[in-house]
């Protein structure tokens, strides 16, 4: 006898709605109770810790996380300590603490630059010193995107050219640049751009390594990230839709966020069939590599154009999420029904 899925948030946050959830909470809980399961949702506090582990894990098979690890009261480690005990307890973890990091965090670009997804001259920095020997000749190869771990919404994002086209033209790739060096640095967040020093803008981003599960990740930019990026959102492994996202036009406008002027439009997977062939394809190796078959329940990965050794178009894998991915704009596509299907299956699974 099944007793139910439960679905935590916290309370508070930009996120939420008027009735204090997030818009696709409540779709989410009442499609799974549709489907003649028992679903509610429950508020995480760091107080609350020993209580809602008793609480849930006497009443609920499964737990599902809608919380954005920003708005997390105390920060993410009582909450995960919270989600980890409750899988130890036997409950189907969707997602889990240890696929949120594993398939959330950007340093899952470079454990795939070996793939046809990601270019090999994708680096992280775990530590400063490295960042600080290694990037001045990375930038000489042309323009670099850096991104910190855990940024959201372009937050951290930055797209840094050196800012003389003739010293960019004339330099030799690899030749490590001055410390004085000028840089144009664009941040995704707003598409706004300032010029720093080399050596000032490398102490500025310190802060984004320093600290847990702090790094940086350091790629090629994709000048055809003009064209937009595509997002495919998935529910488990099945791609559900594809969301084109087009930069505002002007200038160096690189962001696809909507807050930066970005135009969303959203197509059926068919659509853009060619990558999600190929996405499909990698699938395998993006599980084995970021951690074994459990894939989210409901994540995204975001693709930027590039061409292909044929002429033709290729794509780049930009970054995965899988925290807490909204959908409130797509309410009506149905996908909280999908979302209660995939989540009802895998307890079903584990019962079985």
């Amino acid at each position: 006898m099944h007793k139910g899925i439960v679905v935590f948030e916290v309370e508070g946050g930009s996120d939420k709605f008027i009735d204090g959830h997030r818009r696709d909470t409540m779709p989410i809980v009442k499609s799974i109770q549709d489907a003649g399961w028992n679903s509610e949702v429950v508020f995480y506090r760091p107080e609350w810790s020993d209580d809602l582990f008793t609480y849930v894990s006497e009443n609920f098979d499964a737990y599902i996380s809608r919380v954005n690890p920003g708005n997390i009261p105390g920060g993410e480690k009582g909450y995960f300590e919270l989600l980890n005990r409750l899988s130890e307890a036997g409950l189907v973890g969707m997602s889990t603490p240890t696929e949120m990091m594993a398939y959330g965090a950007k340093d899952a670009l470079v454990k795939l630059a070996d793939t046809d997804l990601v270019p090999d001259d994708t680096y992280a920095y775990y530590d400063v010193e490295t960042f600080h020997k290694t990037f001045p000749s990375s930038i000489s190869y042309g323009e670099r995107v850096l991104k910190q771990n855990r940024g959201s919404t372009g937050s951290g994002i930055w797209r840094v050219q050196i800012q003389d086209p003739e010293v960019a033209k004339n330099v030799e790739p690899g030749t490590e640049l001055p410390l004085d060096t000028k840089l144009k640095c664009t941040e995704a967040v707003d598409n706004h751009t300032e010029v720093r020093e080399l050596g000032e803008f490398m102490d500025f981003c310190d802060q984004y390594i320093i600290g847990d599960n702090g790094m940086l990740v350091d790629m090629r930019f994709m000048p055809r990230i003009v064209e937009g990026e595509i997002r495919i959102l998935l529910v488990g492994p099945h791609p559900v839709f594809v969301v084109h996202k087009k930069p505002a036009a002007g200038g160096d406008n690189f962001s696809a966020t909507l807050f930066s002027g970005a135009k969303y439009t959203y197509d059926k997977p068919e659509a853009w069939q060619d990558l999600i062939d190929q996405f499909a394809e990698a699938r395998p190796i993006i599980a084995e590599k970021l951690g074994g078959d459990n894939i989210p329940l409901i994540w995204t990965a975001d693709f930027m154009l590039d061409d292909g050794p044929d002429g033709k178009d290729t794509y780049v894998l930009g970054e995965i999420n899988c925290s807490c991915v909204g959908f409130t704009s797509e309410l009506d596509m149905g996908i909280q029904e999908q979302v209660a299907k995939e989540a009802i299956s895998r307890v079903e699974a584990k019962h079985a």
